[in-house]
């Protein structure tokens, strides 16, 4: 349970329709086998034990009898199981038959969960055998104890609280008001559903999106065993569609899992910091008994589940097309709506060939056609000073000529020397006074072209640098509108390089090479033509602080956590030295440099993390980083 991970596992064994014994030794192999991959919680699909389709069999007095004898076996088999099983079965009760789960624990049924919801149209009768679970809990005699039956039972684990599970029953999923809605307001983290759901063309897709849409209406995990290939097939196929899901994403999807058992390690932590974090999402105090299974601390030193090493950006190809089309969009209707209300006659942007300030330009251009608007009036100014290079002034200039801007060119050195002897500066003096004095003379032409113009100045600075506060105060810190403060350096890259891949103006070539140009600020003098300062090796990898800053700020996670899992995802990327230097870099410039966020311009959120004062991100500025460093320099 270290960091809140928890294994769940789901199976579907094989299985002879009536044949409760051979049914039985096929589940405790499935319990076995789970037990050795240290699964914590294992679910079953609905009636293992006999088999969904067996018909007016389930009437039967010793198909019943030997239903309840197999589970009594089957608990004391798995006794050592570290965790909870949930096995399905037909269960009667005072001369009524259920659909129910048995949940098993420490060698015994500790709980009898009963379906709520019985369909009785199409393929399914099930009205013809099973009632509805009752409304409210009783305890029934379940061998030598009193357990509890019903549908409102809330399982948590004897060594972690936060690990709670509750249990549904096919239909119930599908129902307008499914019961692990109010079993997740209860606290359950973790839903668990035991399924029989044939196989039709389209509904494999369907119930993929539904398991899926579902996990993240209620903020939990939900594990979905299905029936498979081994029930009768007289009037239906079924196939074992196996799905985990995390709040909505899909971790384990596999079809025609007959004869397997497969896991996913699931965040409990993740997920209840996400409730707390949304104050709409409902907690009840409702009756719900708990009920707990035995369950020892387990470490999961190697995680069944995958990091991206882009969190911030899709891994398929069509949905990252998709996503950076609509955030350019997005990013186009904030600046319009801001040129609109200021009634501004220009937009006024500092190009210096980087990443940033093209893909702010390129904003531009969509803000303008949205408008109506002759792309003329966006101003682009070049400003060369000390550190420019040939290769970025000469791409600022070609790509201001494609899209049709207007472009000028105002050299800053003579300013720059003058402000250095008027402070008594020396050029020599490569220090930190040498690099912003560049940068801030930069934000004054920009803010002066504009007020001479009636324009506005569009901010160029991206959110890892934001994040990192790589940006001179005052500086290039400054807009009137920054339209890429919610965009991470790593979706910039992606951003522009959807545009070169889409050519819609002819900037293809010139895109690629600025997406190839090593990422700096030119604010130290180049080497022989060559940038002499690239950001990357001054404050770390930006993909590894992308990385960083989308758990710490959008998950809270603590940095133990953090470099427990990307070492999952920069494996063979970066050494696990690498990846804690970087660490403790990030938490001690995130921390230092928030005066920069609580000063920031405004500008578009276009993603699920933005470090606005004004909306997302509210810290003080004298907030100190020692907790999270030491645990980081402890690594």
């Amino acid at each position: 349970m270290l960091d809140g991970f928890h294994r769940i596992g789901v199976a579907t064994p094989r299985m002879r329709v009536g044949d409760i014994s051979y049914n039985e030794s096929e589940i405790i192999k499935a319990i076995e086998e789970a037990d050795r991959r240290d699964v914590e919680v294992l679910v079953f699909p609905e009636m293992a034990i006999t088999g969904y389709t067996i018909g007016d069999l389930v009437f039967q007095r010793i198909v019943l009898e030997e239903a309840k004898r197999s589970i009594s076996r089957i608990a004391q088999a798995a006794s050592s199981f570290n965790g909870i099983i949930f096995v399905g079965l037909p269960f009667e009760c005072d001369g009524k038959i259920y659909s129910a789960a048995a949940a098993l624990s420490g060698g015994e049924a500790i709980a009898i969960v009963a379906k709520r919801n019985i369909p009785n149209y199409s393929e399914f009768y099930e009205g013809r055998y099973f009632s509805p679970s009752p409304e409210e809990n009783r305890d029934i005699q379940f061998g030598s104890r009193e357990i509890p039956f019903g549908s409102k039972i809330i399982f948590q684990s004897s060594s972690c609280p936060d690990m709670r599970v509750g249990c549904e029953i096919c239909e119930d999923l599908w129902v307008p008001d499914p019961p692990s809605r109010r079993l997740a307001e209860n606290g359950a983290v973790v839903i668990c559903n035991l399924s029989a759901s044939d196989e039709l063309i389209g509904k494999d897709s369907y119930r993929r999106e539904l398991v899926k849409s579902h996990s993240a209406r209620i903020v939990a995990a939900y594990a979905y065993a299905d029936a498979g290939e081994d029930e009768s097939t007289s009037d239906a196929v079924y196939c074992g569609s196996n799905i985990i899901a995390e709040n909505g994403t899909i971790a384990l999807f596999s079809e025609y899992s007959t004869g397997r058992v497969e896991e996913r390690d699931v965040d409990i932590e993740r997920l209840i910091s996400e409730r707390m974090r949304m104050n709409t999402f409902p907690s009840k105090d409702e009756w719900y008994e708990r009920v707990q299974y035995l369950c020892t601390p387990r470490r999961l030193d190697a995680l069944k589940r995958d990091y991206p090493r882009f969190p911030f950006v899709p891994s398929e190809s069509w949905e990252r097309n998709k996503r950076s089309e609509k955030i350019l969009r997005l990013q186009a209707i904030g600046l319009k709506k801001r040129i609109e209300h200021t009634m501004a006659r220009c937009a006024v942007i500092g190009l210096s060939g980087g990443l940033d300030s093209t893909l702010a330009l390129l904003v531009a251009a969509k803000a303008f056609d949205m408008l109506g608007r002759d792309r003329k009036d966006i101003i682009g100014i070049t400003m060369p000073c000390f550190g420019t290079t040939k290769r970025t002034k000469s791409n600022a200039m070609l790509l201001a000529k494609k899209l049709r801007i207007t472009l000028e060119e105002i050299s800053i050195l003579d300013s720059v020397r003058q402000h250095f002897r008027d402070i008594g500066q020396s050029e020599d003096d490569l220090s930190v006074a040498y690099e912003n004095s560049q940068a801030r003379e930069r934000t004054q032409v920009l803010m002066d072209r504009a007020n001479m113009m009636g324009g506005i100045v569009v901010g160029t600075g991206d959110l890892s640098e934001l994040a990192l506060g790589w940006a001179t105060y005052n500086g290039d810190h400054m807009s009137m509108y920054g339209v890429n403060g919610g965009v991470p350096k790593t979706l910039v890259r992606h951003l522009v390089g959807y545009v070169a891949d889409e050519n819609r103006d002819g900037e293809r070539e010139i895109l690629l090479d600025i997406l190839s140009t090593p990422v700096s600020p030119e604010l130290l003098p180049s080497a022989d033509g060559v940038i002499s300062q690239v950001t990357e090796d001054l404050v770390g990898p930006y993909e590894l602080h992308d990385f960083f800053l989308y758990y710490f700020v959008r998950h809270s996670f603590r940095p133990r956590k953090i470099f427990r899992i990307a070492k999952i995802a920069f494996d063979g990327v970066y050494e696990e030295s690498v990846i804690k230097k970087w660490l403790i870099v990030f938490l001690r410039r995130f921390f230092s440099q928030q005066f920069k966020r609580n000063a920031l311009p405004d500008g578009p959120k276009v993603g699920t993390i933005t470090l606005s004062p004004r909306t997302d991100w509210r810290m003080p500025s004298d907030g100190v980083s020692a907790l999270w460093i030491k645990e980081a320099e402890e690594l």
